[in-house]
């Protein structure tokens, strides 16, 4: 599969996995898991045609890991970034001391001021390092990264969850628990 069809393949799974699977009449089963032929009988029922190869390629290679297959492969889910209701089964997990957070230097002064929001989503999606938080900022505009002080957080109360292909997610962070790294400055 050329570069131009994996990338409208991998679109294409994040909005109906993660925004819109009533589109394709799926719904999500607990853990956000769809069957993998219900999901390729859907897409070519809409005039997008997916082949099991195509769809093991996007998996396998999406930079961002966003998709992935339950053990026995019958089945698929997003890992996050979901805007529908679902339950990921993700267990609550003591987060590190410190989490990355990158987001366009427009959205900075509001941030600050109330905190960082799921907005549509169901979580806050943080990195384990800087350079991810970065390069996620970068997509709406000058980056600039923010520390979580999330075993703080985590120690009032907070729970934190990592996804499978490692993001740490998360409620509302108020801004008592954000700091503008200093190469942000």
């Amino acid at each position: 599969m050329d570069e131009r069809r994996f990338v409208r393949v991998s679109k294409y799974l994040s909005k109906h996995l993660r925004h819109q699977p009533e589109r394709l009449g799926l719904s999500l089963e607990h853990g956000g898991w769809v069957a993998v032929d219900a999901l390729l009988a859907a897409c070519e029922a809409n005039n997008f045609a997916i082949t099991k190869a195509e769809l093991e390629q996007v998996v396998a290679h999406n930079n961002k890991q966003r998709f992935g297959f339950d053990q026995t492969g019958q089945k698929i889910r997003a890992h996050q970034g979901h805007t529908v209701t679902v339950d990921l089964g993700l267990e609550p997990q003591q987060p590190p001391a410190m989490l990355y957070h990158g987001t366009a230097k427009h959205n900075l002064a509001t941030i600050l001021q109330t905190g960082l929001r799921p907005m549509q989503r169901q979580h806050v999606h943080l990195s384990l390092d800087r350079a991810t938080a970065l390069k996620v900022g970068a997509r709406h505009g000058q980056a600039v990264l923010l520390i979580v002080k999330a075993e703080e957080l985590f120690n009032a109360g907070q729970a934190f969850f990592c996804s499978d292909n490692g993001v740490w997610l998360t409620t509302a962070i108020d801004p008592a628990y954000l700091e503008l790294a200093s190469e942000a400055r």
